[in-house]
């Protein structure tokens, strides 16, 4: 999946949730995308979407 579009489901995501995603969701959507949860943290953190609910405590 191109990255233009990946940036614009997130965006639309984040802006329903206060500009947070949860570990889980984001995990989800790495999936969903064919990415790597790492590139998908790099992703959020470009954007300034904030992780929360960490399923392994960091966020």
């Amino acid at each position: 999946m191109e990255k233009e579009k990946i940036i614009q489901e997130l965006k639309e995501y984040a802006e329903k949730h206060d500009n947070k995603i949860t570990c889980a969701k984001a995990w989800e959507f790495a999936d969903k995308f064919g990415i790597t949860k790492k590139q998908m943290g790099e992703l959020l953190n470009e954007l300034k979407i904030k992780i929360t609910s960490c399923q392994l405590g960091c966020f």
